[in-house]
């Protein structure tokens, strides 16, 4: 898998890695701040989802085994295993009532919470396992799953150590998709992991938790701020991903034999990775009322409205009975920043981000060609008021 540093210095001389010391040399009498910042440079991801593994089984019981169906990454964030680390070993009776124990103990309550969340998920993943070993036929959820925990997830927790190595590094989800064979029907527990990391460096970045101040305090503010934008990055790339999905589902259409007919000479592109979009099928297109379409050459987003009843017609590459009065075309200086809203948002929210693009707004001429995207393509007629 290729991770690449972000744009900034280059490093000339190659760093050597370091051996980290691990939970031998761990340091028990600095106190909280000194272990937990200890856990994050010191300490192997095996060792600390042991940590957390074991606190688990010592506080949460009968319901123990369900929040340990889970996934191993569940368990890996450095903060959670130096709070497990602490109670597991008796530290807090150490340090009596002072500043180091209310530290702890906060960071102790954020962990009882997050794993009281897991219990009810975790239920369902026990049970299928407990079905899998009655059972020679594997369900095809259980089956992603495991894809999912074997491939993508990997590529994550990879990504989280080179983080935690100190590397500025980076993932480009859409091709890692491809290159797994993973479909939109693989986003959801992705974007949950990564919407959790965007949580907590948010709320170190603008200081809404005091709990996600101390864990990331080693990190600088800059770096929190990279890693955020790398977030944002990775959740485009996820919903990206869920539209070139359904772009490429087998759509039934009445009248499939004229519309055949109609785009059997139409000329589009099927998928563009630089954008990191692809083409809903052309036999969509006719009788609908809206279509969306984006151009990768001149990074130019039209959007075609019909107040024909009968919708467009497309003869050629041309798209027809489109209205010339309320369609329009506009050149985007940030593609990245606009298509998944494109892709998204309903008509009433495209037509108000449109407002605030700074280039001039022209008139379609309604023909597409191979470097033209089709994006999407709406049934519902919504009048809106053009600005051009």
């Amino acid at each position: 898998m290729s991770l690449t540093a972000l744009k900034g210095k280059k490093i000339k001389k190659k760093l050597r890695v370091r051996t980290r010391t691990g939970l031998a040399g761990v340091p028990t009498n600095k106190g909280f701040d000194f272990l937990k910042n200890y856990f994050h440079m010191e300490v192997d991801r095996k060792d600390c989802i042991s940590q957390v593994k074991t606190w688990v089984k010592k506080n949460h019981g009968p319901y123990a085994k369900y929040i340990l169906s889970h996934p191993e990454y569940k368990f890996a964030m450095t903060h959670d295993a130096a709070t497990a680390f602490w109670y597991n070993n008796d530290i807090h009776k150490e340090y009596g009532e002072g500043l180091d124990n209310k530290k702890a103990c906060e960071f102790l309550e954020h962990l009882m919470d997050k794993t009281i969340l897991m219990i009810e998920s975790g239920k369902e993943l026990y049970n299928n396992r407990k079905k899998e070993t009655k059972v020679v036929s594997i369900s095809p959820t259980v089956k992603l799953l495991r894809k999912i925990n074997n491939t993508i997830m990997q590529d994550l927790l990879f990504l989280e150590d080179a983080w935690m190595n100190g590397k500025e590094a980076v993932i480009n989800l859409y091709d890692r998709y491809k290159f797994h064979g993973l479909t939109g029907a693989a986003v959801g527990p992705v974007k949950i992991t990564v919407e959790g990391w965007l949580l907590d460096y948010e709320d170190a970045y603008y200081k809404r938790c005091d709990q996600a101040v101390e864990g990331y305090s080693h990190l600088s503010k800059s770096e929190l701020n990279r890693r955020i934008k790398v977030c944002k990055e990775m959740l485009s790339d996820l919903d990206k991903i869920k539209s070139a999905s359904k772009a490429s589902r087998n759509v039934k259409v009445k009248g499939s034999v004229a519309i055949d007919k109609q785009v059997s000479k139409v000329q589009y592109k099927n998928e563009d990775t630089n954008f990191k979009i692809k083409s809903i099928n052309p036999i969509q297109v006719p009788n609908k009322l809206r279509l969306y379409t984006f151009n990768c050459k001149y990074k130019v987003v039209t959007e075609y409205v019909t107040s024909s009843p009968n919708g467009f017609m497309i003869s050629g590459s041309t798209i027809k009975n489109f209205d010339k009065e309320i369609s329009r075309s506009v050149t985007l200086r940030k593609p990245d920043d606009y298509l998944p809203m494109f892709l998204s948002k309903t008509p009433k929210q495209i037509d108000e981000a449109w407002k605030g693009i700074t280039t001039k707004t022209f008139v379609p001429n309604g023909r597409i060609n191979k470097d033209t995207i089709l994006l999407r393509v709406l049934d519902k007629w919504v009048r809106l008021k053009n600005n051009f």
